[in-house]
């Protein structure tokens, strides 16, 4: 294995991940590939990994299929995985460059690299009864939360709103409607979304295309209305432009509505956190929870995760080693697809321009997610 400008020293080398997500296994695993006997502590709240970009499918697939637990891959890939909810400011960041030391409850873990890949978390609002949000699909099955929640309607067929036009809503959106059909659940189906078209941030043939399927299942879209509640058998929306407030028949609430991008880090063109203008030359970030000041792409998607972990582990590796030139992040992300329910996707490849649809495009989602899983296994098929 070759890793270009790496020429590693005899020291060992001690690193501490924050955060198990797409970016922190990534790091991981590129780090252990090329050095072995590197001392590796993961810290992240969970018990597992959560490969929350299958979460949507666990209306037809068991969730356990997303969870796959550190333990197993603490044997796996030789690591020591610590289960804490690490809080941090800049002021804590400073101080563990300075020390190389982090203190996680009664433990006191010494590093020589470390990288904060923490995510960047969902948008929370507001949850009384008969709402419920992403955490609720972390906890429990798809069809085991929508079930619960239908069963305390007061309705033969219960309206389900569903909230945010973004992909997470989309895809959501979709499994419910595949699942209550499949399954002869009468209920009626409602996307209510502050913008008017779905998917606003990619071109606009994919959100014609969405609209086009949903119309298709007879979804109801409700544009340019906030949510404001969800008031017994009826949710209250906000008109966006005038402030209005209005209600429809609603038994139950979805709330998808986004990423959280509150808590992300700067970094330089290698991944090194800059905190007052000062490069932390000790201290990494990577994925969601981190803004690169360089040419490649901070979208919070998975596949940015990936490449930013890998190059930060390089860039570690790199600053490791003898010579210390490290590499600048130029990742674009190479397409993105939205799944539209189990044999249906709509999205982007290569170029923004070349939408793609239809079953081959969910064909090309499996194969491209299935690279993922490939890693996790040992197996990088990723090109540098």
């Amino acid at each position: 294995m070759f890793l270009p400008f790496y020429f590693p020293s005899k020291e060992a080398l001690k690193l501490v991940i924050v955060g198990g997500g797409y970016s922190g296994l990534s790091a991981l695993i590129t780090i252990r590939e090329y050095r072995p006997d590197a001392e590796i502590v993961l810290i992240d709240r969970r018990p597992y990994h959560l490969k929350i970009t299958h979460l949507h499918e666990s209306f037809r697939r068991p969730l356990t299929d997303f969870k796959v637990s550190f333990a197993a891959l603490e044997k796996r890939f030789n690591f020591r995985h610590v289960m804490a909810d690490l809080r941090f400011d800049d002021t804590a960041l400073k101080q563990w460059q300075s020390d190389r030391v982090i203190p996680v409850g009664q433990e006191e873990i010494g590093f020589d690299y470390l990288l904060i890949a923490t995510g960047a978390g969902f948008k929370k609002l507001e949850k009384p009864s008969r709402v419920i949000d992403l955490d609720d699909f972390i906890e429990k099955p798809g069809p085991e939360v929508l079930q619960e929640n239908l069963a305390a309607a007061n309705s033969s067929a219960p309206w389900i709103t569903a909230v945010g036009g973004g992909a997470t809503g989309i895809q959501y959106l979709f499994e419910i409607a595949n699942f209550v059909r499949e399954h002869r659940i009468p209920c009626r189906l409602r996307l209510v979304d502050s913008e008017h078209r779905v998917l606003t941030q990619f071109n606009a043939k994919l959100g014609q295309y969405a609209e086009a399927r949903m119309a298709d299942l007879g979804i109801e879209h409700v544009t340019g209305r906030f949510f404001r509640a969800q008031e017994a058998d009826r949710v209250v929306l906000e008109e966006v432009e005038t402030g209005e407030l209005s209600e429809l028949d609603s038994q139950l609430s979805l709330l998808f509505v986004g990423k959280s991008a509150n808590i992300r880090l700067h970094a330089n063109f290698f991944g090194q956190v800059v905190v007052d203008g000062d490069i932390l030359d000790r201290v990494f970030t990577a994925g969601d929870c981190s803004y690169y000041r360089s040419l490649g792409s901070n979208a919070m998607t998975a596949q940015s995760a990936v490449r930013k972990g890998k190059l930060a582990a390089r860039n570690i590796l790199r600053h490791s080693g003898l010579v210390k030139l490290l590499e600048p992040y130029l990742h674009r992300d190479l397409g993105y697809l939205v799944s539209l329910g189990p044999q249906d996707s709509v999205g982007w490849v290569a170029l923004e321009r070349n939408v793609v649809g239809g079953f081959p495009a969910a064909v090309v989602k499996e194969i491209v997610e299935a690279q993922y899983d490939l890693l996790l296994a040992g197996i990088d098929t990723y090109v540098l």
